[in-house]
């Protein structure tokens, strides 16, 4: 975008469009557009900045959002789509008096967190609608942005009402790669891979599971694969993922797995607002469920085919049904043998054929994609990217047989062009770890398969070290992350919701000072052990020896019964499943929070 951002000496900022020879004046009261030249883009130098992602309104102050750096990713269909490579977030009003303030700094924390973290795309000039995959483009003639995935929405309010849309730029979460090929040595093509994600149900991996009434559910992401050939022929191949659509969650509480809670809450409802919608966007739902049949999966899987098995008759026909038991039929690492699940596929009416065409020569469509399969597994990451990109596979052997890229035999392509399929592989382990990335905070497990097509032991130590991190993230950090979601999305607004700040710890001061205790403990332990003064035997070490033990253990033993209070709980948005409960002294002094699962959520396992 041929975008120039101008500031005068009394702050004001002005940002030029040439394409579109207009101005937009931003200041803390509001955004106007112009046709003519303000004073300060008359008299002053200007920066170039790549895009606006629109402005944001604390507490205290308004703030506007830049895009100064990018990185071209790749093209669709001849237009360059980059990605968000640095920002800038400039104060619109006393830029002082933010900073002074704890609770607006938290809030500018929050977003900087967010932008810094967030895989951000769009495409420069705003050439290219990246939010609506081609066939919603081409063949159904959209024109709007896909409200689902314009993950700048909020924050682009302000101009839209100002009449300065063309200075928006809707951006997606997601993930965008493409690259011009040859296969075989001689035959060009371009391949590429755009994944979208919903900004409804929005978050991270523990805080935003299964299912709201509206019938959004959490981590609900569109791929679509594109394969244009060298006469100018596109495909499009559309996937779709998002969590077991009823009200369940995994409640964290320190513990390696968290407590998994299916709400005894009626979710019959929301189930059938989420597949009309799917089934109206996107036809015919063929829905793989690769949840564990056994053990502590089980409950998932049950409340999905109870939820599916109760869906009106007239819905029930456009939505198949198939579960595929991944860790069984993939144990010993044989991970080939999701190729199973084509076959049941198949049986049900989903071929390979079912994928969007059209002639870029003629403009003409010559197949739509009226069926579509989404996946998921407990987090809809993981297995899901695995069976996704085998899918992808199936259905580009078709496109590649069709435009005679392989011989008539039907040979699989992968093993007429081993470099093109670790090119395809390396597409699809990227889009992994982006999506993977978004919801739990680490890469995606399993992803040495996906770009080599074996597991291996280097891979299993790399998915423990993921498996780690994410524990450390999930428990102790994500809160702060579910926040920068909700901050930057618009579901909680600083200027209207917040009273109090929310960023003031009310636990008890022995909750919150009971992590130090343990580690100082812990550290005076070891010091003794292996430094001590005179003899270890002697009564003045093992007395503080066993009293540092003692305090270690007791505080220890005290943090895993009620772990529910040491974790990172967002604090802007409350969870569906947990309950914050403020407690007070028998002479009415207030004590503290204590948290504890809603009624509805409520486990098998005791808890506090």
């Amino acid at each position: 975008m041929s975008l120039t951002h101008f500031v005068s000496a009394d702050g004001l900022h002005v940002l030029f469009l040439a394409t579109a020879n207009q101005y937009l004046v931003v200041n803390s009261e509001g955004s106007s557009v112009s046709s003519s030249s303000p004073d300060v883009a008359a008299k002053g130098k200007g920066s170039t900045v790549s895009a606006v992602l629109g402005t944001i309104r604390f507490r205290i102050n308004k703030y506007l959002v830049l895009v100064d750096k990018h990185e071209v990713t790749g093209t669709a269909l001849g237009k360059k789509i980059a990605r968000v490579v640095s920002h800038k977030i400039i104060p619109l009003g006393n830029e002082s008096l933010s900073k002074k303030d704890a609770e607006e700094s938290s809030y500018l924390a929050l977003l900087e967190q967010h932008l810094k973290l967030a895989s951000l795309f769009f495409s420069l000039d705003n050439a290219f609608d990246l939010t609506n995959s081609l066939q919603r483009q081409l063949a159904d003639g959209v024109t709007k942005p896909d409200a689902r995935f314009f993950w700048n929405q909020y924050l682009s309010e302000e101009l839209i009402a100002a009449g300065a849309s063309a200075f928006v730029t809707p951006t997606i979460y997601g993930y965008f790669k493409s690259h011009t090929t040859e296969f075989k040595g001689h035959q060009k093509l371009d391949f590429a891979l755009l994944t979208r994600r919903s900004w409804s149900r929005a978050g991270t991996r523990y805080f935003r599971r299964g299912i709201d009434e509206d019938g959004n559910v959490a981590n609900f992401n569109e791929t679509e694969q594109i394969f244009l050939t060298s006469d100018n022929q596109l495909f499009a191949f559309l996937q779709t993922r998002g969590s077991v659509p009823v009200y369940w969650s995994e409640i964290n509480d320190l513990k390696y797995k968290p407590n998994l809670a299916i709400s005894s809450r009626p979710s019959q409802d929301a189930t059938a607002k989420h597949f009309e919608q799917q089934v109206k966007l996107y036809g015919d739902n063929y829905l793989v469920n690769l949840v564990n049949q056994s053990g502590y999966e089980k409950p998932v899987k049950d409340a999905y085919e109870e939820a599916v098995q109760t869906l009106p008759a007239s819905l029930a026909q456009k939505v198949k049904y198939i579960y595929f038991d991944f860790h069984h039929e993939c144990s010993k690492m044989r991970w080939d043998r999701v190729k199973l699940l084509l076959e049941h596929l198949t049986k049900l009416g989903f071929n390979n054929d079912n994928f969007f065409a059209y002639d870029l020569k003629t403009n003409t469509v010559n197949n739509v994609q009226n069926k579509v399969v989404r996946t998921n597994c407990m987090d809809c990451l993981d297995r899901t990217n695995v069976v996704q990109s085998m899918l992808g596979r199936w259905v580009l052997q078709r496109q590649l047989e069709l435009n005679n890229y392989l011989p008539a035999s039907g040979q699989p392509w992968e093993l007429v062009d081993p470099d093109f399929n670790l090119f395809f592989q390396s597409f699809w382990a990227d889009n992994a770890d982006a999506v993977s990335n978004a919801y739990s905070g680490t890469g995606a497990l399993k992803t040495d398969y996906t770009r080599t097509g074996k597991r291996t032991k280097m891979g299993a130590l790399q998915d423990l070290n993921n498996s780690i991190t994410r524990y450390y993230l999930n428990n102790l950090r994500d809160g702060h992350r579910q926040d920068a979601y909700d901050l930057f999305l618009g579901n909680y607004r600083p200027f209207r919701d917040s009273i109090n700040s929310p960023f003031v710890d009310k636990r008890s001061p022995y909750i919150q000072l009971l992590p130090y205790i343990i580690g100082a403990s812990f550290f005076v332990l070891l010091s003794l052990l292996f430094w001590p003064t005179g003899s270890l035997l002697s009564w003045k070490n093992i007395f503080i020896v066993s009293g540092c033990l003692y305090v270690f253990l007791k505080n220890t033993f005290y943090l895993v019964k009620n772990g529910y209070q040491f974790v990172d709980w967002p604090k802007l948005v409350p969870l569906d499943f947990l309950k914050r409960i403020e407690e007070y002294s028998q002479d009415g002094k207030f004590v503290g929070v204590k948290y504890e699962e809603q009624e509805n959520y409520k486990t098998s396992k005791k808890q506090i």
